[in-house]
């Protein structure tokens, strides 16, 4: 679905490349994330993907083809959700969707559906400058999709969504995904990337770093042991084992016939630690 091979982009008021010598591929329906802290490159990435920035060096492909050369039947099988929502607040939640709607030639998916996927089933007639952030965001989800688009790129979308709604929004990606569609993700939240993405992509000061699937990074920068809080005594001890031999390994033995076992847990590494180890950068 897409490929890139040698990218190079430098802003017009800049000296240094923002990006340097970037190289992906990402396969049809399936999710991508591009992680990094702000500044990295995530956003400069998607702009030129979908047109927003041109005159970047290298090949950037998308359906075989450049993305200078697609015409107007290519575009509209794209969708994009900003990490800023914009509308038109003196318009309705619907009337917006119609609005934009409108700038595609095929058929939409019904409005009133769409809003009920996101939880805004009551406020499809409301205007929008009485919508709270978290409404837009996921006013924003649905404008994107409404189209039925191919390719999906969408920018920290779950953005401002308390938990109950960003699991939504969660979902209805992975329910695109599981249709066919192809998401091309930018985000600095590890919980998203981890349920979310197929493959994930490290990007820290321009330069994409590591990209692997979420468990091949979660496994190769973890510890291949086994931590487990167990009650002694009345009290709470901890003990740390090797996952190689566990089997035989008699004190862990021990402890699983009390019965006590508080927590066990496997210490492989979280993304934001891998993101750390491979770049040195915290995320921010």
């Amino acid at each position: 679905m897409i490929k890139v091979e040698n990218m190079y982009y430098t802003y017009p008021d800049g000296s240094e490349p923002a990006l340097h010598d970037i190289n992906f591929q990402v396969r049809t329906g399936e999710i991508v994330g591009f992680l990094g802290p702000s500044g990295a490159g995530k956003s400069t990435t998607q702009k030129i993907l979908i047109r927003l920035l041109k005159n970047y060096k290298g090949s950037v492909q998308i359906w075989d083809k450049e993305v200078s050369t697609l015409d107007r039947q290519a575009a509209c099988k794209i969708g994009v959700a900003f990490e800023v929502p914009r509308f038109y607040t003196k318009l309705t939640a619907r009337e917006n969707l119609a609005f934009f709607g409108g700038l595609y030639p095929g058929p939409l998916e019904n409005a009133g559906d769409l809003l009920k996927s996101v939880g805004l089933s009551g406020d499809l007639d409301t205007r929008i400058s009485a919508f709270s952030k978290g409404m837009r965001m996921r006013l924003n989800f649905c404008r994107a999709v409404q189209h039925n688009p191919e390719l999906l790129f969408l920018d920290e979308p779950t953005a401002g969504l308390d938990p109950v709604y960003a699991q939504r929004i969660e979902q209805l990606i992975l329910q695109r995904r599981e249709a066919g569609v192809t998401v091309f993700l930018t985000t600095h939240n590890m919980h998203v990337a981890q349920n979310l993405c197929d493959r994930v992509a490290f990007i820290v000061d321009g330069c994409l770093t590591l990209i692997d699937t979420p468990r091949n990074l979660n496994l190769q920068y973890g510890r291949r042991s086994l931590t487990v809080e167990h009650l002694s005594n009345g009290q709470i001890e901890a003990a740390e084992y090797n996952l190689d031999g566990l089997h035989s390994n008699k004190t862990f033995q021990s402890i699983l016939k009390t019965g006590n076992i508080e927590t066990m847990h496997t210490q492989e590494a979280s993304l934001e630690v891998v993101f750390h180890k491979v770049t040195g950068s915290r995320l921010t």
